[in-house]
């Protein structure tokens, strides 16, 4: 996962259909066109969760930029058709915020309550596709009225029908340009290896901190205090036969899966008989 830090606000949580759907955006753009503007939408109003986008029409010149605000409007009703979940939390521009980006934000402002404005830089310019987040502060208190954007920490997931865009991105440092699906089982090893490899780096320290090799941290101190208060209690035993009755119903929900499947090819085959 990559993260773009910032020190103030919320994680904005993009998943990898967005940043799809606007780089074929680009690349549908009209003939002149610098840009696109799309308008970001959630499904979970507790959250800066960007699940999905559409691209809007516009048409921008150096003194103005006009929004089609019937499309963007017929557009959004047509996706709460197919999800009624689905809220605008935002709007997405290109690499640079302009002027522009205020008219833009006062039109979303009315469809939703301190949008999130996302800037992608599908043309490379920076020779990455830089992402950024913001969010828009009316101003100054005391000083000049304004709308002035304020960066947000960008973090990029995704759900497992998505996890193809993340093994694409892999292709990149193999050799021979593939890369397989990886087992559970695989996963659930390189997860138990990466947390033996963070408590080795706690021992560590802890080592050297009473050695003398290293001044205590008053802060990491409560945050291993707190982390150790979180481990339940409970004995090497009672662990293991809970352990086992798990494994052993997730094993009883594979096989009647499996059976299942096997079920339905075999009524198939008989039907087509």
């Amino acid at each position: 996962l990559l993260f773009k830090m910032s020190v103030f606000g919320p994680v904005v949580k993009i998943h990898p259909v967005v940043l799809a759907s606007i780089c074929d955006s680009y690349e549908r753009r009209n003939e002149g066109a610098s840009r696109v503007i799309g308008t970001l939408l959630t499904i979970d109003k507790h959250s800066i969760e960007v699940t999905n986008c559409f691209s809007v029409p516009h048409n921008e010149s150096e003194d103005e930029v006009a929004v089609d605000m019937e499309f963007a409007k017929n557009m959004y009703e047509l996706h709460k058709r197919v999800s009624p979940t689905e809220v605008i939390i935002g709007y997405a521009t290109g690499f640079d915020i302009t002027e522009h980006s205020v008219l833009i934000h006062e039109y979303y402002s009315r469809e939703a309550s301190n949008p999130i404005h996302l800037t992608v830089d599908t043309a490379l310019q920076s020779g990455k596709m830089n992402i950024r987040a913001y969010v828009a502060q009316m101003g100054v208190p005391g000083k000049t009225v304004g709308v002035m954007f304020t960066p947000l920490t960008v973090k990029y997931i995704y759900y497992d029908t998505e996890r193809i865009g993340d093994l694409l991105q892999r292709t990149r440092i193999t050799a021979s340009r593939t890369k397989g699906l990886t087992s559970d089982l695989s996963q659930v090893a390189g997860s138990a290896a990466r947390i033996q490899d963070m408590l080795t780096t706690v021992l560590a320290y802890i080592e050297d901190v009473l050695s003398g090799k290293v001044t205590a941290d008053n802060s990491v101190g409560r945050f291993l205090m707190d982390l150790v208060n979180k481990v339940p209690t409970i004995s090497a035993e009672d662990f293991e036969n809970m352990l086992n009755s798990n494994i052993n119903d997730l094993l009883m929900v594979t096989y009647l899966s499996n059976l299942t499947q096997a079920q339905i090819a075999l009524n198939e085959k008989l039907v087509v008989l």
